[in-house]
């Protein structure tokens, strides 16, 4: 299935790359990015446009090309409710968590636990949780699904991609911060959409349209099964592909844990987790925060047009690749013994996209790649800068903080680079499945602990930790047991080894489960604990977000002084100081690690305090309030619509 490109397809991968480093060298000579606020919150200056855009990219990486296709293609529209399901959780992110997160002066979330709770554990915990999670997780899940894109559309070698892939990102990530990411997303979230558009219209005049398409799916089998159903009746499509919510207990995703398990997987990605709540920080007031929360709403109803209904076509088109039943006809197809729907979309791409625009698709690819990646890779050294390097560097100046940062980057590259013999021997028939599974083990504590904190300011510090401590003892428990007993593939005569509670529950609906955990265990121990006072909780939970007082931290628990006087935020520099004239490699060297040699004036305590009040409020316009609100009401309500016509 390897097909050379042509001319115009090379051009079209040209104009990508250039267009991409261009906005993102360009980002980097933009102010603000030679302090910490400048490089991890983008100077706190971002307009809401910019902000949804790249949550969205951030979200649809490689894998919603292949993971989320794939799922389609095997079982039409479930996975739908991921989602959709994500509409009202960035409203909430942008209604419920960000003003808190905002009016507690928050940069990382490690550091709104740390405000919050007091203590150290919490914040070191999640901070080295969350960096392995991304090293192991997200970036590796990106590269995987790249690779089998690239691979099936190039036949070029996978180490050779995956590095120059990750060079370019490392460029203008290492340079230029957040706001090079941000930027550079907005870019690539155009890209990505305007390919996925065409190749959906392409394949629907394909397969004839919407009536065809569900027709003909509901036959979608390979020829050897539709000759022999009763012994490839795995090689069938699910009876239900064409409604969302399915039986409780045989659906492939039952509707209550779609519905409740879900929920507490999507308030960690969606309102707790770094990578989102970082884009939202750096809006520069709260109506950009939560209109860029709005946008990227009505963003997250497109994946089920531009993704999923393509993946189902597919299967439609080339059924005996995509719904192959017998093991050794699917390694053949896709070399993947476990099934080949993974492949639906590079399919798609491969034999249905004309010249040039086979180009633009691989672009929208990359596209979707590289603004994963990089904002995976600035959420990650914003939490070990902030979180984890400032504990043993106390006193750690500005100039300090940005090259830690940008060093933390290449060493998130490099091990990238070393994971993916790991990589090409973890494959799995149906990616996105996995994924899900994963996080519902490991997700639903983390996410009630976010919510008690907001919500219910009885919670202390040891609830939330041994409540962690006892429920992921839990979750990892059950996920070992799930790797240790794998399902029998469908169809295979081999026996169920599976002890009878595995086989019978659900991970969505362990999820829940998990989630009873994790409240009975932190509300009791909470409860048996001295409470935080109530001076220490001003600005850090929902009932609390509009004190006037500030929150109090006593000197134990103030980690982390702030960098040296003559090492400040302050950008503007004194222009009647002569400097010292610098070398060309210097100046090289200071571009790249956002030093600047520039005297800074001195700023009073005056100043600081009204710098500090900007960063913290929460005030908006009723004009903006209120447009915010209509599009959030409106984006809710279109979700709901299609979940009601899909059920």
């Amino acid at each position: 299935m390897v097909e050379t490109l042509e001319a115009g397809d090379y051009v079209m991968i040209a104009i990508y790359f250039i267009l991409v480093l261009a906005v993102g060298l360009w980002s980097t000579f933009r102010p603000n990015r030679n302090s910490a606020t400048g490089y991890f919150l983008a100077g706190k200056n971002m307009h809401w446009i910019p902000v949804g855009a790249s949550i969205f990219a951030s979200n649809v990486g490689a894998p919603m090309f292949i993971g989320l296709a794939g799922q389609a293609a095997a079982s039409g529209f479930a996975a739908a409710v991921y989602e959709w399901h994500a509409v009202y959780l960035l409203i909430a992110l942008g209604w419920i968590f960000v003003p808190v997160y905002v009016a507690s002066g928050t940069m990382t979330m490690p550091e709104y636990l740390k405000k919050r709770f007091g203590g150290k554990r919490l914040r070191i915990y999640l901070s080295i949780l969350a960096l392995l999670k991304y090293m192991l997780t997200n970036i590796s899940g990106e590269i995987f699904s790249g690779a089998i894109f690239l691979q099936q559309l190039l036949g070029w070698n996978l180490y050779l991609c995956v590095v120059i892939i990750l060079g370019i990102t490392a460029i203008y990530t290492v340079a230029g911060g957040l706001a090079a990411v941000i930027y550079t997303d907005t870019l690539q979230t155009v890209i990505l959409l305007v390919g996925s558009f065409i190749l959906m219209i392409i394949s629907f005049v394909d397969v004839g349209g919407w009536e065809q398409m569900m027709r003909k799916y509901a036959v979608s089998a390979a020829n050897y099964t539709l000759a022999d159903p009763q012994n490839y009746s795995c090689g069938l499509p699910r009876e239900d592909y064409m409604h969302i919510f399915r039986d409780p207990i045989k659906g492939d995703i039952p509707w209550p844990g779609a519905v409740f398990g879900a929920t507490t997987l999507g308030i960690l990605v969606w309102c707790a987790d770094q990578i989102m709540v970082q884009r939202c920080l750096a809006a520069k007031n709260m109506s950009h925060a939560k209109g860029g929360a709005a946008l990227a709403a009505f963003l997250k109803i497109l994946p089920f047009f531009l993704f999923m209904i393509p993946g189902m076509i597919s299967r439609v088109l080339f059924p005996n690749d995509i719904a192959c039943a017998d093991p050794d006809k699917c390694e053949a197809a896709c070399g993947n013994r476990a099934g080949c729907t993974n492949i639906a979309y590079p399919l798609l791409v491969l034999r249905k996209m004309p010249a040039g625009l086979k180009g633009l698709m691989l672009a929208a690819l990359l596209a979707a790649l590289m603004s994963s990646l990089t904002s995976i890779f600035n959420s990650a050294s914003s939490m070990f800068t902030m979180d984890l390097w400032r504990r043993f560097r106390r006193h750690a100046k500005q100039s300090e903080l940005m090259l830690v940062g940008r060093v933390c980057v290449l060493v998130l590259v490099a091990v990238s680079i070393l994971w993916i013999p790991i990589l090409q021997q973890a494959q799995s028939g149906q990616l996105w499945s996995y994924v899900q599974a994963v996080a519902s083990y490991t997700s639903p504590p983390w996410c009630w602990v976010f919510l008690l904190a907001l919500f219910w300011k009885r919670t202390t510090e040891a609830g939330a930790f041994w409540g962690l401590m006892i429920s992921l003892v839990v979750g990892f428990a059950w996920m070992a047991m799930d790797m240790t007993f794998p399902a029998p593939p469908c169809g295979s005569t081999e026996p169920d080894t599976r002890p009878a509670i595995l086989a019978k529950i659900h991970f969505l609906h362990f999820a829940l489960i998990l989630s009873g955990v994790t409240i009975i265990s932190t509300v009791v121990i909470s409860l048996i604990t001295t409470p935080r006072p109530p001076e220490k909780l001003n600005r850090v939970t929902w009932w609390t977000r509009h004190s006037e007082k500030d929150l109090e931290e006593s000197d134990s628990e103030d980690d982390f002084a702030q960098g040296d006087d003559d090492d400040n935020d302050n950008d503007e520099p004194i222009k009647s100081v002569k400097r010292k004239k610098l070398s060309p490699g210097r100046k090289v060297y200071n571009w790249l690690c956002g030093v600047d040699n520039k005297p800074k004036p001195k700023i009073t305590p005056e100043e600081k305090e009204l710098i500090r009040k900007k960063m913290t409020s929460l005030a908006e316009t009723p004009k903006a309030r209120r447009y915010a609100n209509i599009c959030a009401v409106i984006a809710v309500t279109v979700t709901t619509f299609l979940l009601g016509f899909f059920h």
